[in-house]
């Protein structure tokens, strides 16, 4: 019962969430705010995860392919796929999640228990609305960018590891980056990057704003908020795969 509790309070919180702005200016400059705080802070992490990542999965595909009828475009190939498909959309999801969904959480389970929430509602402000819908718009209008950028630097690590060690040419691998791309794959991670950014967004400002006591349920909220997130990520990332893909 303490599930369907919490599922029915959050859509409750949906929905107070995209009421009617009261002032749309506001939210546009905090918008623009929360795109720097949320999107451009966590750029550098993801740059150079996704380099490290393209590597390792360019000398593990090297690894296990020895077969010399395996055409020597496939490395390029594989690593491309790999990093589309679900490396660049998903993991670096999930990593946002804890940075991103960390910070949500905390700041507004701060607001809350520093009763500045109380202090919006006092003055007639929707504080759902205002605290938490810029933060979700600007998440599910930069993290596609951010995947974006994943892919491309994902793609350029396993092309230096790849040519550095010999594990393959510089013209085999840019033909298999080339070789049967097909567009709509790059669509669906990008689809699925908006939903989880709206997952980790929404998720974890849910925790924040109904944390109560002190500064050690700040923390557990946060914790909380990182759990639950992954784990919805992740099952989402199965729906959509199954929807989409097959």
């Amino acid at each position: 019962m303490n599930l369907f509790f919490h599922i029915g309070r959050y859509f409750i919180l949906l929905r107070r969430v995209f009421a009617k702005p009261e002032k749309f200016s506001m939210y546009f400059r905090q918008i623009l705010f929360e795109m720097n705080s949320l999107g451009i802070g966590s750029l550098g992490l993801i740059a150079i995860i996704s380099v490290f990542m393209g590597a390792v999965i360019t000398i593990q595909t090297a690894y296990n392919i020895t077969n010399p009828l395996i055409p020597a475009y496939t490395l390029g190939f594989t690593t491309r796929e790999s990093i589309i498909l679900e490396f660049s959309p998903t993991i670096v999801s999930l990593i946002l999640a804890g940075k991103v969904g960390s910070n949500i959480s905390s700041e507004i389970g701060t607001m809350r228990i520093s009763e500045q929430i109380d202090a919006l509602e006092i003055m007639g402000i929707n504080s759902a609305s205002f605290l938490i819908l810029p933060k979700i718009l600007a998440a599910i209008i930069i993290n596609p960018f951010l995947i974006v950028i994943s892919m491309f630097v994902g793609i350029a690590g396993g092309y230096v590891i790849g040519v550095y060690t010999g594990a393959c040419t510089s013209y085999n691998y840019i033909l298999g980056i080339q070789s049967f791309f097909i567009p709509f794959n790059v669509f669906y991670s990008l689809f699925k990057t908006a939903i989880f950014a709206f997952i980790i967004t929404s998720v974890a400002a849910y925790h924040g704003y109904y944390t109560s006591g002190g500064a050690l349920e700040v923390g557990r909220a946060s914790t909380k908020a990182i759990v639950y997130t992954s784990i919805l990520i992740l099952i989402t990332n199965l729906i959509i795969t199954k929807l989409m893909l097959y």
